[in-house]
């Protein structure tokens, strides 16, 4: 990881978030006048596809403040380098080494090679789903809403959904459609397919008429830990959930299943919800804020930990306790994929115990389980929130250093824990000296 390209990619978003707060600020793109760390706060959010919001995107914004928005969701999801390279290519420009070194840790590509080509890819494929899915849910919202008013609530939705960002432009977010079989298919397949990475997609495109065990072992990783957490998430939510008067208890069975499922894909990266989080039991509650922590697939629009590094600390576990080597697919995963994975989880339980406990002294009153579901939301970059009480996040009622704390936190989210901790601590150098071993007792 080459931490200079890493800190320009932070300095970058960190960029990017303020021009987009100094753009919401004008006074076209509110209704009302807005605090500007309400601003940044929001502008950070949309451009780390987060999702918490501390004022509403529907009723305190403009048309022109949606837009804005809503380009930063998009340019967040994708990644600044890949945008601004896109430009370099339509000006046929030659991109540098150095340009391409961030070009490449943006997009989490392993190699220089086919880089360009792979961007390409990328951007007319991300472009055809949103513009698929925003066609399907248009179709769905003229059945409700007037022509104009439909159609941009489904290029809103649909760039939202696949970048995984969990804004809406109702002010109950997507909680009047809970029944809805139609929309929430289509929001949950936007955000599954947005969360499985870029490189996962297009091998899933260009390859599709491959069995299985055809595809590289990555994908097909990916594509089965995330069908795996999905399942087991919706088993945990129905089994908790089932007699809970606030959440499922008072639905009908069919919608109960559905809203469970619903709440199981949100949990892994989006933001949208169709339950009141904040009416979830405490076992819930908690459980939610493990998961969350735990995101997408790398190289896609997800934060967290990834379903990447879960597989390899499972497989390891169970190695471990047979006494042999974690194999998956009849490949054996790499002693140094082992040990960047424990580096990975140490990091995120470091930054997430400490985060939540700096914010309860920080913002006393507050209680602790919706706390840390907050931390645990803006690390892996999801919005999901207990609530303020109405219709915001929780982070709403915090001051300006809660909200300044919240927005680092996304921003450490979105960039990743070891890129995050390379910035401010560095690489250690190669070590010239070999030690010998020593015994610790267990």
């Amino acid at each position: 990881m080459d931490i200079r390209s890493v800190r320009i990619l932070l300095l970058s978003y960190m960029l990017i978030a303020l021009l987009g707060a100094l753009l919401l600020s004008l006074p076209p793109m509110q209704r009302a006048p807005l605090p500007f760390v309400d601003l940044l706060f929001t502008s950070t959010s949309a451009v780390c596809v987060t999702g918490l919001i501390v004022q509403n995107t529907a009723s305190d914004f403009t048309f022109w403040g949606q837009l804005v928005i809503l380009l930063l969701i998009q340019v967040g999801g994708f990644g600044y380098m890949t945008l601004a390279t896109l430009l370099y290519l339509v000006l046929r420009r030659r991109l540098g080494f150095r340009e391409k070194q961030v070009l490449k840790e943006t997009l989490d590509y392993p190699t220089m090679d086919g880089l360009i080509r792979f961007m390409r890819r990328i951007v007319f494929f991300v472009l055809y789903i949103e513009l698929v899915g925003a066609l399907l849910l248009f179709g769905r919202f003229c059945l409700d809403k007037e022509m104009e008013e439909a159609l941009w609530l489904a290029i809103f939705h649909a760039v939202s959904a696949f970048n995984n960002a969990g804004f809406s432009l109702f002010e109950s977010n997507l909680m009047e459609y809970r029944g809805d079989v139609v929309i929430n298919l289509i929001i949950t397949s936007l955000i599954i397919i947005g969360g499985l990475g870029y490189f996962v997609l297009l091998e899933l495109r260009e390859h599709h008429k491959k069995r299985f065990f055809h595809l590289s072992l990555h994908t097909k990783v990916v594509v089965t830990m995330t069908a795996a957490l999905l399942v087991f998430a919706a088993l945990v939510v129905l089994i908790l959930e089932w007699n809970n008067p606030r959440t499922l208890g008072e639905l009908p069975v069919w919608e109960r299943f559905m809203a469970a499922y619903f709440a199981s894909v949100n949990f892994r990266t989006a933001g949208f919800n169709t339950l009141d989080i904040g009416g979830f039991r405490d076992a819930t509650m908690f459980f939610s804020s493990v998961f969350m922590s735990i995101g997408g697939a790398p190289g896609g629009t997800a934060g967290g930990i990834k379903v990447t590094t879960v597989a390899v600390l499972l497989l390891y576990g169970w190695a471990s306790l047979r006494q042999g080597e974690p194999v998956i697919f009849k490949r054996k995963v790499a002693d140094e994929v082992v040990q960047k994975s424990f580096v990975i989880l140490l990091g995120a339980a470091i930054y997430i115990i400490l985060s939540t406990m700096a914010l309860s002294m920080i913002e006393e009153g507050v209680s602790f389980l919706p706390l840390l579901l907050e931390v645990s939301s803006a690390f892996g970059t999801v919005g999901l929130s207990a609530g303020d009480g109405g219709v915001l996040s929780l982070s709403a009622n915090f001051d300006t250093f809660g909200k300044f704390f919240m927005i680092v936190l996304m921003l450490l989210g979105r960039v990743g824990v070891l890129a995050f901790t390379i910035v401010f601590f560095g690489a250690s150098s190669p070590r010239r000296v070999q030690y010998s071993e020593g015994r610790i007792i267990l």
